[in-house]
């Protein structure tokens, strides 16, 4: 193996830049050429690369986002769009390449996989979405993106003596929710995975504003319903004024946090190390805090599972 390269896609999340700078880093360290693709899959199909040297990759392990630019790409799905990234490959003599993104990102890595390119991904995502991983690139960074925001709006709902609806990401996954639920103190958490009734939501404020609670925070996922038609609901049954708050993409941004920067580079690093080994189509994450790689196939087959321990800890400490 001579070139590889690495591309970011899907959703940006902190921590892939501390991941591209990994894979330079390390691929140049073994004597490789490390080429990198802008713009996820489009960029791949439209032959958007550059090679990278030390100097590509200094001064970004802090940086937020992708200085690869990402992008979704829905003509890498199609049969067509997909021989035009393996052109794209072939003529730039690529033959290793480090995919660093969700699970759509790792579905294109397998297509790629199973069509001769050796392909290794890491997962880069703030939803913390992938089953077959404890953590995922940026999802540490985001949660205390969040946690950042509940202090602030708690300071504001309590000198008003009000309700506040917090809507942060996670259509299908509730974790975000969760661990700044719990970490932050909230009252309610609403996720995807539980079903939920308004009616034990506003008990709960009604009670909290009886013993002489000053404000109330509910974490809600994005994914469960709207958060504007939630707070009228609440304010309507309680009486109690309630704002909502959505923080939207805030929560991909800002500097990634130690946890994040250290667990990229150690994946970024590990990724290049498989290639060298020959390895293909696996997908790398974290396990008992061990980095671990495993089939993409078997890494995308995994069902996330919901930590049920968490949310009833979180409702035991609302009461």
């Amino acid at each position: 193996m001579k070139t590889i390269g690495v591309l970011t896609s899907g959703g940006d999340a902190p921590g892939m830049n501390a991941a591209i700078r990994a894979v330079v880093r390390a691929g140049i360290y073994n004597n490789l050429k490390v080429i990198g693709i802008e713009r996820g899959y489009d960029g791949l199909i439209n032959g958007k690369i550059k090679e990278m040297d030390l100097s590509s990759v200094a001064d970004i392990i802090h940086r937020g986002g992708t200085i690869l630019k990402t992008a979704r790409c829905e003509e890498f799905k199609t049969e067509e769009g997909r021989k035009k990234a393996l052109n794209v490959l072939n003529v730039f003599g690529i033959d290793g390449l480090v995919v660093i993104g969700g699970d759509g990102s790792f579905m294109g890595a397998q297509k790629l996989s199973q069509s001769g390119i050796q392909t290794i991904g890491i997962p880069g995502t703030i939803d913390n979405d992938l089953g077959y991983t404890d953590y995922t690139i940026g999802f540490d960074t985001a949660i205390n993106t969040v946690l950042e925001s509940i202090s602030k709006l708690r300071d504001t709902s309590t000198s008003h003596g009000r309700a506040n609806v917090i809507e942060v990401m996670g259509r299908h996954c509730g974790d975000i929710a969760l661990y700044t639920g719990l970490a932050g103190g909230a009252e309610s958490i609403i996720v995807p995975e539980v079903d939920f009734e308004t009616g034990d939501v506003c008990e709960k404020l009604i009670r909290g504003k009886t013993r002489g609670k000053l404000h109330s925070i509910i974490m809600l996922a994005e994914g469960i319903g709207n958060a504007f038609e939630l707070g009228k609901e609440i304010e309507g049954k309680t009486g109690i004024e309630t704002k909502v708050t959505v923080l939207g993409h805030i929560q991909r941004g800002g500097n990634p946090t130690a946890f994040d920067r250290v667990f990229a580079s150690k994946m970024g690093a590990r990724a290049v190390e498989l290639l060298l080994d020959g390895k293909s189509g696996r997908a790398l994450g974290i396990h008992n805090n061990k980095i671990i790689d495993i089939d993409i196939h078997e890494a995308l087959s995994k069902k996330k599972r919901f930590d049920e321990d968490m949310y009833r800890l979180a409702k035991i400490l609302s009461i």
